[in-house]
């Protein structure tokens, strides 16, 4: 018989232990994050454990795996496990493809997006003084870091862009809210991760002829 189908005929500290090991196990075999009503649904309905114990679980891997190299965080889509960050370069080398390097222009138009939701294109394009080239729109999201979620009520009715539960996920964020305040981005000891290095120089903002933006 399975563990989880024995779940509740064990006494109570055994029973920790095996939803403890359930959840781990779960978590490790997804590859992404689940959400707590996918790992409730992995139990039979007269097996199932309280959200609370669920919770409690997590919370004692958490704790296991303070001083791992790998590490159970909580982002949108849920939890998951994953490489710690300290860790990640020496992790990164068992690849010979390089993570891929996004240029300022992307970067710049995603931030836009995730800061002032739901924006059209061409009020991108009037912030930046720069026209949004289609390749950059096509890359964020066939990566699903955005999508449409409207259009605007004036003349062409232009699509409206927001941000995505996989944005959210990609850079460890649980919601909206844990993104750094302007304020903090401008700070002059703010660091930005190496694998997003900035590829095109910064642009005076008097130039405003419209241009497309070159490479992704």
């Amino acid at each position: 018989m399975c563990a989880c189908a024995s779940l509740r005929r064990v006494k109570f500290s055994t029973r920790r232990k095996v939803l403890k090991q359930i959840v781990e196990a779960a978590l490790v075999a997804a590859g992404g994050p689940l959400t707590l009503d996918q790992l409730l649904a992995l139990f039979l309905d007269d097996e199932r454990p309280s959200r609370a114990d669920v919770l409690a679980a997590i919370a004692a891997l958490q704790e296991d795996y303070a001083e791992r190299g790998l590490e159970i965080v909580e982002v949108a889509g849920g939890w998951r496990v994953q490489v710690r960050a300290s860790i990640a370069p020496w992790v990164a080398r068992l690849w010979d493809e390089r993570p891929p390097r996004y240029s300022r222009a992307l970067l710049e138009t995603l931030s836009l997006i995730a800061y002032r939701q739901p924006i059209t294109r061409g009020e991108i394009e009037d912030i930046r003084g720069v026209a949004v080239s289609t390749q950059i729109v096509k890359t964020l999201t066939e990566r699903e870091w955005i999508r449409v979620v409207g259009h605007r009520d004036v003349p062409g009715r232009p699509a409206l862009f927001a941000t995505t539960r996989k944005f959210l996920d990609y850079f460890g964020l649980r919601s909206l809210n844990e993104l750094p305040t302007l304020a903090e981005i401008r700070a002059p000891d703010f660091l930005i991760d190496e694998e997003l290095t900035l590829e095109e120089p910064i642009r005076d903002g008097a130039d405003k002829k419209p241009r497309d933006d070159a490479g992704v």
